[in-house]
């Protein structure tokens, strides 16, 4: 502007002034987003993650991990930063897995991961002592979920249950494989999904809103329990925001989930949570109570916290825990046999990072006597610089634990020994 007006050319400062006070005018605006509309479910904005954006919090964002992930120099480093308990070790088990998400293992010892956003679905298998990476499946609409029954691989891509029968003979040649189950919405946001299996072959399934907070449709904010065999399904819970992880418990049967609580509230407010369903139909407060005891500001509508289920456990403000599993292996520690593992993906809205570790948590079947603690971390340096974002964790034959890094694209092992 200066330079115009040194070159006396006033009638165009004075118009490019009027254009930059309004541009800056809409810079400084809050975002927000009337979500309650099929035009927005349908077709959200890109940056629909934004709604109802506070001054406090204005301009944070998710931040994007390398898009090739972690170098092996670089994982290298990395595990020398991890911080473990006494007797246990983390190495890498596979790099080159990029955006790794959901993992199950074949029957023959095939670790098959899926991916978040580049569509893909991998195989690792051991060649030699060496793990080859394999992508066997591209192309499909984020197939975060996987997994292995009865010699069938099941991939989950927001909209489609799909079934590939065979799958570790056919690793080069999979086909389109079988829809089973598609009574779900095409919503992308918070449409990613987790597959956990109970003893009868039947699959949890999570669906989130597609939106940070709001009135849902009626066919998300749910977990669906799905027969990939008949197609049939049953509404399990509802009241859920985004839930991407969860595990049947081997002591009763039941079905326990981690919860992603809503954005733009504050840094410290509401915590995501640890859930266990003890009946059908619970209704776990999504979007009128947060964290078991916080109305919504907005969304309460005259709703109590006590009208709903409470969590087990609050883990803590936007530490987004992802993945999780009951450790039932034998070479761990005595206290770790049917305690919780948790994968924390790390927090966005918030100013100063937490999260991104694996958490411990013990309770009794009954979900009382709730307490975690911290069992790996170090994938955070300052306040807002990530190594690595763990996002799940299967459990090994012999014991140990594989642990899904998406920001690093890696596959990391966790051992003990005496």
């Amino acid at each position: 502007m200066i330079s115009i007006f040194h070159r006396s050319v006033f009638a165009c400062a004075a118009i490019l002034a009027v254009v930059g006070i309004n541009q800056v005018s809409a810079q400084d605006k809050l975002k927000s987003y009337k979500s309650g509309t099929k035009e927005f479910w349908t077709h959200p904005p890109d940056d629909w993650f934004l709604g109802d954006e506070t001054e406090a919090q204005k301009g944070l964002a998710p931040p994007s991990g390398p898009p090739t992930g972690a170098s092996e120099a670089e994982l290298a480093a990395m595990m020398k930063k991890i911080k473990l308990p006494a007797g246990f070790k983390i190495e890498v088990y596979a790099p080159g897995v990029l955006a790794a998400r959901q993992m199950a293992w074949g029957d023959n010892g095939t670790l098959f991961v899926g991916s978040f956003g580049l569509g893909n679905v991998y195989a690792i298998t051991d060649k030699g002592g060496k793990k080859e990476v394999k992508t066997i499946l591209k192309g499909l609409n984020m197939p975060t979920g996987l997994a292995f029954r009865d010699g069938s691989l099941y991939v989950i891509a927001v909209d489609k249950l799909i079934k590939y029968e065979n799958a570790e003979a056919n690793l080069d040649k999979l086909g389109d494989g079988k829809v089973v189950y598609d009574d779900m919405p095409s919503y992308a946001a918070h449409g990613w999904k987790y597959l956990a299996a109970d003893k009868d072959g039947w699959f949890y399934v999570p669906f989130g809103p597609p939106f940070n907070i709001g009135i849902p449709p009626t066919s998300v904010a749910q977990i669906r329990r799905v027969d990939p065999k008949t197609g049939n399904a049953e509404l399990v819970a509802l009241g859920v925001r985004n839930s991407v992880g969860g595990d049947v418990d081997p002591r009763t049967g039941k079905y326990w989930f981690t919860e992603n609580a809503r954005d733009w509230i504050s840094d410290d407010m509401p915590s995501d949570k640890l859930n266990m369903v003890s009946k059908l139909g619970e209704h776990f407060g999504y979007p009128y109570c947060h964290q078991g005891d916080m109305p919504d500001p907005k969304f309460a509508m005259g709703h109590k916290c006590s009208e709903f289920t409470p969590p087990v456990l609050k883990l803590g403000a936007h530490v987004a825990p992802l993945g999780m599993k009951f450790y039932t292996g034998d070479q761990f520690p005595a206290n770790y046999k049917n305690s919780i593992l948790i994968a924390e993906h790390g927090s966005w809205n918030r100013h100063k990072y937490q999260g991104a570790r694996i958490m411990k948590v013990t309770a009794d079947p009954d979900g009382k006597n709730a307490k975690q603690e911290v069992f790996a971390s170090g994938w955070i340096e300052g306040d807002q610089g990530y190594l690595g974002r763990p996002a799940d964790i299967v459990l090994a034959k012999d014991g140990s634990i594989l642990v899904a890094d998406d920001w690093a694209g890696a596959i990391y092992r966790i051992s003990y020994s005496k």
